[in-house]
């Protein structure tokens, strides 16, 4: 059979925003895997174009009949298998000549991530691409946009690095959209479907060092203190239902190792707000803060905040320059005055001593959906690492992809509380839906 992205589909792949006017071209082929059993360029193009014509010209339960689920079951298993194997913090050592491309949050925008894959030059031996978590949720297509990028980790495993945002997770998928949007999609086939993913969640890695310079993680920082719960935060953990619950013993934080990093349990759905193992919530949940020192994340009620004191005490400790997070969009940063506005998709959050710590978005016009008229109009960015030290990135905005495909939302969006703050902790414990 042929194999996708012949023909027409080709030429969507490389215009992903023709005029809603034209003509809808003849249908793609069904989607297989390869008969040599191993993934070619030529089908990850493929691919990119045949969910770009869906989106366009198929509604979204009708997506199985081009990509069957037994398909996407076994992208997801074989991008599962490569990722469980990477540790917990990731060393890319690039080899000469290469320099690194390091993404933000995408949050389900497949066009605007196929126009950042074209525009920053696709992955390949003069590029290595490193994905900072938030692939699904808030936006209409994170099924698409996820598989396109464990395609593009099964082609090329070590020149593409994925590593896990906050949203992969149980607890966030049920609130923001991507576990009905894979039940829509799939139907009869979704709760099959949705395990694979979670699964694959697990083994996502939390973090890279990036030429022994660099440091990237989805929230960033994270304590090294076991710290338990006192009795009294067992009795009311029962009743805990909002940030105003959330304490923490501040004495006990102290900033955590790589090493600790290293050794941190990272396969778990929902990580943990408290108990014996707070380093992958605080990797994933964390931000920064111009107030100096630790301090429980309260706003979120989960994670920390650190201030440029710890960025320098991180950085001078590791031997590193920069630290690139994202995690945190222009809905987030329109609420707290003490920080830079996202608009162009980045932040210097940090300038110490030692280096930078740098906040990186990549979803322009963000969020997809939102109850009110006035939008944020941000830019997308990437960030490009150039040899040989990799310490001075090179900033590239973008705007979105327009005019999008008509689609809806796959959560409520008028209900839905912004910027994963307040977040209902016992439904995070029991691992169900706030809603």
């Amino acid at each position: 059979m042929e194999q996708p992205g012949a023909g027409a589909a080709d030429a969507v792949a490389m215009d992903p925003s023709p005029s809603p006017s034209m003509a809808a071209p003849q249908a793609p082929p069904v989607v297989e895997w390869p008969e040599g059993g191993a993934l070619t360029r030529d089908w990850v193009a493929g691919l990119a174009s045949t969910l770009d014509w869906c989106s366009r010209h198929l509604p979204a339960d009708r997506l199985p009949a081009v990509l069957p689920p037994a398909l996407v079951q076994r992208l997801v298993l074989a991008a599962a298998a490569i990722l469980h194997r990477e540790p917990n913090l990731v060393r890319v050592d690039p080899r000469p000549g290469q320099s690194v491309v390091v993404v933000g949050d995408v949050h389900g925008q497949l066009h605007d991530v196929i126009f950042l894959l074209r525009d920053a030059g696709f992955p390949s031996e003069e590029r290595v691409f490193v994905f900072n978590g938030d692939y699904v949720d808030r936006g209409a297509w994170g099924l698409e946009t996820l598989l396109l990028l464990l395609a593009w980790k099964v082609l090329l495993p070590n020149c593409v690095f994925l590593l896990r945002g906050n949203h992969e997770s149980k607890y966030c998928t049920s609130v923001y959209g991507f576990e009905k949007e894979v039940m829509t999609k799939y139907k009869d086939q979704g709760p099959q479907v949705y395990r694979k993913f979670l699964r694959c969640f697990e083994d996502l890695p939390l973090a890279t060092i990036i030429a022994g310079c660099v440091y990237t993680a989805h929230g960033g920082i994270f304590r090294g203190t076991i710290v338990l719960p006192s009795k009294r935060s067992k009795k009311a953990k029962k009743g805990r239902k909002n940030k105003a619950d959330f304490t923490v013993d501040t004495m006990s934080i102290r900033l955590g190792s790589l090493d600790e990093l290293l050794k941190a349990r990272r396969t778990v759905l929902d990580p943990p707000w408290e108990g014996q193992n707070l380093i992958p919530g605080d990797v994933l949940w964390s931000d920064p803060s111009l107030q100096m020192g630790l301090s429980p994340n309260q706003e979120r009620g989960i994670g920390l905040l650190w201030g440029p004191d710890i960025t320098q005490q991180f950085l001078r400790t590791n031997n590193l320059k920069l630290i690139i997070r994202s995690h945190e969009g222009p809905d987030a940063r329109d609420k707290r005055h003490d920080l830079l506005r996202i608009d162009k998709g980045y932040t210097i959050d940090h300038d110490v001593e030692c280096g930078k710590l740098i906040t990186l978005f990549s979803a322009p016009d963000y969020p997809q959906f939102q109850a009110s008229e006035e939008r944020y109009n941000n830019c997308g960015a990437y960030i490009v690492l150039h040899p040989p030290d990799f310490a001075s990135p090179v900033f590239h905005s973008f705007e979105a992809v327009k005019p999008r495909p008509p689609a809806h939302p796959f959560y409520d969006f008028e209900e839905v509380i912004d910027s994963d703050e307040e977040l209902n902790l016992d439904a995070m414990d029991s691992g169900t839906s706030s809603q």
